[in-house]
């Protein structure tokens, strides 16, 4: 039985990604900030596969290496899809709280390196690494800097990860816009019910798991079609 460890998977992406691997009959590792909804996302996909959930934060090194040991002998996939968004509203760079965007770099930049970096020497022969990435990480829209820079530097890493090790498939996967929490709470106070929910993004996640596309990055919704896949160079 396949192996993955999947951070942040208490809601959204994250527990749509799980549960669709769950269905394939992989063993899970999972984990999330909040032990309630983590508890109750445990509860479900129990109810498919073996499911190993630990709470805490993605930034703490002890959690990390909690997560990796519940993984066993050999992991097969690491999704780092655990972000944090920065302060609600979101504020202009010249207003920024520089304590904040230390503590977004942490979550979404340094913590998918550190737990890729415990992953590694358990990683099975051609396994696979995926960062969650965004849009935002390319495109410059006014108030998203802290996160946009933060995926930014995601998308570079795992670009210089994939060429440093091509025994490996390495993906940067942008899932597009998703009527999720952290949609809501990058928007507040207004209707995000059109956005697609997060399981319109799974398929294209699983292709690039279960295929063998090479490394590069990708948009989840657009990955069936390669001529508008980015693959890195």
């Amino acid at each position: 039985m396949p192996v993955a460890i999947i951070t942040g998977a208490s809601r959204g992406l994250g527990l749509a990604l799980s549960r669709a691997l769950a269905q394939r009959g992989w063993s899970l590792v999972i984990d999330a900030r909040g032990v309630d909804a983590l508890q109750q996302a445990a509860r479900e996909l129990g109810g498919l596969t073996d499911v190993r959930a630990i709470a805490g934060d993605v930034s703490d090194l002890s959690h990390r290496k909690a997560l990796v040991h519940a993984a066993g002998q050999q992991v097969d996939l690491l999704v780092n899809n655990a972000s944090v968004l920065g302060p609600s509203p979101q504020p202009s760079l010249a207003d920024y709280p520089l304590e904040e965007l230390e503590r977004v770099y942490r979550v979404n930049v340094v913590a998918p390196l550190a737990l890729v970096q415990e992953v590694l020497p358990l990683l099975s022969e051609g396994g696979c690494i995926v960062n969650v990435t965004s849009d935002a990480a390319i495109e410059p829209y006014e108030g998203w800097g802290g996160y946009g820079s933060s995926k930014a530097a995601l998308d570079q890493l795992t670009a210089i990860l994939a060429a440093e090790r091509p025994d490996l498939r390495v993906y940067a996967v942008d899932p597009g816009d998703m009527r999720t929490q952290m949609h809501q709470e990058a928007f507040p106070g207004e209707d995000i019910s059109d956005r697609p929910l997060p399981e319109e993004s799974v398929p294209g996640f699983l292709s690039l798991i279960e295929g063998a596309s090479p490394s590069g990055r990708y948009v989840a919704r657009q990955v069936d079609a390669p001529a508008t896949s980015e693959a890195s160079a």
